[in-house]
């Protein structure tokens, strides 16, 4: 079985690597997942933007052999489950192939409904991810009154304290998500 992961930012060159380096080190090497972005105007080619480079080699990530990719719709559709950085990466993601809606989700949404999910602790990992997008779409009715942004900051050209907060957003959800990925008990519902 194998699952996979697509991360969908702007530029991939700030948020969506980000997000896919760090899902990638904390998930581990586990066989049969795969951890991957693109952006919707990606700068095709160009590294992960400095800044954001100097914050994942702070907290010991690998940042080598990355190339900023454009989204695809192949991409989308071999994908198990689709993090975007914003809601107009999600919108973008279903324009251009409107059977994944069911599989998109904010960075920011995702972690919310991760909090509140049953999943049973003898599934593996791979198998936990394919499963995360029925579960977690099971979620959106009980939090509608949620108050919080799903949207993660763009730092793009911006100082560094706007990378540092993106970051931080970054990471602070990524560890939520992983946290529900990687549980090895069974989750109870709030």
């Amino acid at each position: 079985m194998t699952a996979s992961i697509l991360v969908v930012c702007t530029g991939n060159i700030c948020r969506s690597p980000a997000i896919e380096r760090l899902l990638r080190a904390r998930l581990g090497d586990a066989a049969g997942l795969h951890v991957e972005s693109a952006g919707t105007h990606a700068m095709v080619g160009e590294p992960i933007a400095q800044p954001m480079a100097d914050l994942l080699a702070d907290h010991e990530i690998p940042i080598s052999g990355f190339a900023a990719r454009q989204l695809r719709p192949d991409m989308i559709e071999d994908a198990s489950l689709i993090v975007a950085a914003a809601r107009d990466h999600r919108s973008a993601v279903v324009r251009l192939v409107p059977g994944a809606v069911h599989r998109t989700f904010t960075l920011l949404e995702l972690a919310r409904l991760t909090s509140t999910l049953a999943i049973p602790a003898a599934e593996d990992l791979v198998a936990r991810v394919e499963a995360l997008p029925a579960r977690a779409a099971g979620q959106r009715s009980m939090h509608l009154n949620h108050r919080d942004p799903d949207d993660i900051i763009d730092p793009y050209r911006r100082r560094r304290p706007v990378y540092r907060k993106s970051f931080a957003a970054i990471d602070d959800a990524v560890t939520r998500l992983v946290a529900a990925l990687t549980s090895d008990r069974v989750r109870q519902r709030r």
